[in-house]
């Protein structure tokens, strides 16, 4: 069975690119912030809040 080009030259345009290093995070990533606006809105809401609701 034929393959689309020689093993040969397998990743060579990978490693030719040059290494860009990794910004370090700004803030609280993502999953994380979602998960605190969660415990913040629904958690701990004021009590006067969650009557109005239901």
């Amino acid at each position: 069975m034929p393959s689309h080009g020689s093993i040969t030259k397998a990743g060579k345009v990978r490693s030719q690119t040059p290494k860009i290093e990794a910004k370090p995070r700004k803030g609280v990533i993502p999953r994380l912030r979602n998960r605190y606006n969660f415990v913040k809105r629904v958690l701990e809401a004021p009590e006067e809040q969650q009557s109005r609701r239901g």
